[in-house]
């Protein structure tokens, strides 16, 4: 076995069906007293709800978190957070609301308790990303990183089917980089396996009914396991497009990385031979050329859209990302190529399958 450094995130995990009842004395494990609770808008009802039951201990609502993060948003989250005298945020959502709270944590330092409501992963992570001027910019900073996270599959159960796939997908595409990242190690590899396994199995469940509890729970666990992957590893090509996709097109970010997925692990089917066969192991594959197809296969049978031209992705998009993507590219196991990406890219366009 060849030498590897691991280095385990510190956040303290509350997980099961009706864990987020347990809020109140999380926020006092915090040493906190003031909480601001961020969501987006559509989930404000919610937080709304979570306020009153809080009482005195919440400061407010703010229910302004977008996609992607836009500077001015972060700005006046900040500002709203300050006014307030907050002292914790609870970020209750997905990715979104996640971004907004890690924004505000960056610059004032205020804990955050997050409470998912998706499959997306970000509240196990360090990393951030704000964007300005139609571009990403992301970096690691332990300030950011949620200090307690509430799983309560309960709060899934409004995520309709169609998100709940592309979320729990873009969940995968955490899990499926790990394998082949730069610093990849054993015990990130054992959860990223169990990660692809644990969502391959329960996505399709969740599809047929969406409020089925087992199923809910086994895909919000594989979903946990694909941030801690997220957090702890470095991330690859996949990750590199679709920020750009995000950043610049203002894609849609869970369905640009389920339409990316395929395409992107198919890229490096030979370069991360080794690592692939144990994501097509989980997937019921053998060989790490079987990775992209059998995802593309996963994408039709949840029934997400297979075409980023859906999303609004242009004519002129595929030429535009992979020039960015190779001005500025992340490590990934074969080289950025241009000419191959920008083809790889009009693929994912136009929903064929990876090839």
């Amino acid at each position: 076995m060849k030498s590897f450094v691991y280095q385990g995130n510190p956040s303290r995990v509350v997980f099961g069906s009706g864990a987020l009842e347990q809020l109140a004395e999380e926020i006092r494990h915090l040493g906190a007293e003031r909480a601001l609770i961020l969501t987006t808008p559509e989930q404000r009802t919610m937080g709304e709800e979570i306020a009153k039951s809080l009482g005195d201990r919440c400061a407010g609502v703010y229910p302004e978190a977008v996609m992607h993060v836009p500077l001015e948003v972060a700005q006046a989250a900040r500002e709203h957070a300050q006014r307030l005298g907050a002292d914790c945020c609870v970020v209750v959502g997905g990715g979104s609301t996640i971004g907004l709270g890690k924004a505000i944590a960056l610059t004032s330092g205020l804990p955050i308790l997050a409470v998912p409501t998706t499959y997306a992963g970000s509240e196990m992570t360090p990393i951030w990303g704000v964007t300005e001027n139609r571009l990403k910019k992301t970096g690691r900073d332990m300030r950011v990183l949620p200090r307690t996270v509430i799983y309560d599959p309960r709060l899934t159960h409004t995520l309709p089917a169609d998100i709940s796939a592309c979320s729990g997908m873009n969940a995968m595409a955490h899990a499926v980089e790990a394998l082949y990242a730069q610093d990849a190690n054993p015990v990130i590899s054992l959860m990223a396996e169990e990660s692809i396994r644990a969502l391959a199995e329960a996505l399709p469940a969740v599809v047929a009914n969406p409020h089925d509890e087992a199923a809910r729970e086994t895909a919000l666990y594989g979903a946990w396991l694909a941030g801690i992957c997220l957090g702890s590893v470095g991330m690859a090509i996949h990750h590199k497009l679709c920020h750009t996709l995000g950043g610049t097109f203002n894609l849609p970010h869970a369905q640009a990385h389920a339409i990316m997925l395929p395409h992107s692990a198919h890229y490096n089917r030979e370069a991360a031979a080794g690592p692939l066969k144990r994501a097509a192991r989980a997937l019921g594959g053998t060989q790490a050329a079987d990775v992209g197809p059998l995802l593309y296969a996963l994408n039709r049978k949840l029934g997400i859209a297979l075409d980023l031209a859906s999303l609004g992705f242009p004519p002129e998009g595929p030429a535009e990302t992979a020039r960015i993507a190779c001005d500025s590219p992340y490590y990934n196991p074969r080289p950025f190529e241009r000419d191959a990406i920008q083809a790889l890219l009009e693929r994912a366009r136009d929903g064929l399958a990876p090839a």
